[in-house]
């Protein structure tokens, strides 16, 4: 079985996917001068608050739009288990 994967710029469906994976957005800590930051999103066992500093949705996805981000997700592993693969790529090279 093939892993699944979608991409999308829509807040809604970012936002529902992150927290039924129990996810927060975030900013890596040091890097929001001014320009948002380099964007995260922190689940579980990841990085954790030493590395990101968690930041509102309203001042995530304003990040988000202004770099003209498109987030790709993967549903579930090849193997079918839950994934929390995440990652933010141009919208134009999103297809």
């Amino acid at each position: 079985m093939a892993a699944t994967s979608h991409t999308t710029t829509d807040h809604d469906e970012i936002r529902r996917w992150v927290e039924e994976h129990d996810g927060i957005p975030a900013i890596v800590r040091g890097t929001g001068d001014g320009d948002g930051g380099v964007l995260r999103i922190d689940f579980p066992g990841g990085a954790g608050e030493d590395e990101l500093e968690h930041v509102d949705w309203d001042t995530w996805f304003a990040t988000f739009d202004d770099r003209g981000l498109a987030f790709l997700y993967q549903q579930e592993k090849a193997d079918g288990t839950d994934s929390t693969f995440v990652k933010l790529v141009r919208r134009d090279d999103a297809g």
